[in-house]
């Protein structure tokens, strides 16, 4: 039966959950923000010359140490084994391997079926129609590439009706230094705006580079997802769950905290928190090299 005029129009509204109340642009990448040091659609990475044979660590030139995925395309060392996330650096548009590259994946985008829905006492949340394996990538959390400054005025002008959707990345590289990226989807963005937290989360986010030094915040399946499951990442940061020292307060200058409704065993009763977001970094650690910190920030209240 051929299509009327009229159809697609009609399968859009019985498909738009939030039936037109989210009149929010959509992108599938970051965007420049007020106050961001780079352009984050500028190509400024060198391009490998793996013309006749395959990227591989030690002839590549964007593999300095070894693969970032297995045959599978599945993340490696996002294992138990491992103590903290590594950066990842995939092959670029200026590259001369092929755009099958095993060195491509997030890039490419989304490979699995995903879904808006009502959760029961947390709002919009996202969840999988697809069995997703461990280590395969899921989706990027894209919004505006924002400055410290904006970062701060943004909160300061929240309410405690607000949603709040901020992500600090702080990447300790060499010699005490920090590399720090905020992204803020709540004007424009993509569907990782809808994830939710869980205390036992089955995503991990990981800081992925491809064309530029501003990563992709991209969001990796830390266990086997089965389909209708909801798709959650740990806000603090906490890298595989690792418990640190930070985050265990129950106030935020005297008032009580968003509880968290995560349903998880170890649920800590309350979303985190962190209040050096609200501040400049402090003097760097060299003992951090190689740290990679993610956290959502909640000033005084939040969506879960």
């Amino acid at each position: 039966m051929a299509a009327s005029e009229e159809e697609p129009e009609a399968l859009t509204e019985q498909l738009d959950v939030a039936r037109r109340l989210e009149n929010l642009p959509y992108t599938p990448d970051h965007v420049a923000g007020p106050g961001g040091d780079t352009d984050p659609t500028l190509i400024t990475f060198p391009g490998c010359v793996c013309l006749k044979t395959p990227c591989l660590p030690g002839t590549c030139s964007c593999l300095r140490r070894e693969k970032n995925y297995d045959d599978n395309l599945c993340l490696r060392h996002i294992g138990s084994e491992a103590k903290c996330a590594e950066p990842v650096f995939e092959c670029n548009v200026l590259c001369q391997c092929s755009d099958h590259c095993r060195n491509r994946v997030v890039q490419r985008g989304l490979q699995f079926h995903l879904q808006v829905f009502k959760t029961d006492r947390k709002g919009w949340g996202l969840r999988t129609l697809d069995f997703i394996p461990k280590g395969r990538f899921v989706c990027e959390y894209a919004g505006e590439v924002l400055g410290f400054p904006e970062v701060q005025r943004r909160i300061q002008l929240q309410t405690i009706h607000d949603s709040n959707y901020i992500i600090a990345v702080r990447e300790h590289v060499y010699n005490g230094q920090v590399m720090e990226t905020f992204i803020d989807p709540t004007s424009i963005g993509n569907i990782g705006r809808f994830l939710n937290h869980s205390c036992e989360p089955n995503l991990l986010m990981i800081p992925v580079r491809v064309n530029s030094m501003v990563p992709k915040l991209a969001l990796f399946a830390a266990k086997d997802i089965v389909p209708e499951e909801e798709l959650s990442y740990d806000y603090s940061g906490r890298f595989l769950n690792l418990l640190d020292s930070e985050d265990k307060e129950r106030l935020d200058n005297g008032k009580l905290r968003k509880p968290c409704y995560c349903g998880a065993e170890s649920c800590a009763a309350f979303l985190p928190y962190d209040s050096s977001l609200y501040c400049p970094l402090e003097k760097p650690n060299t003992s951090e090299e190689g740290k990679v910190e993610q956290k959502r920030v909640w000033p005084r209240s939040g969506r879960e």
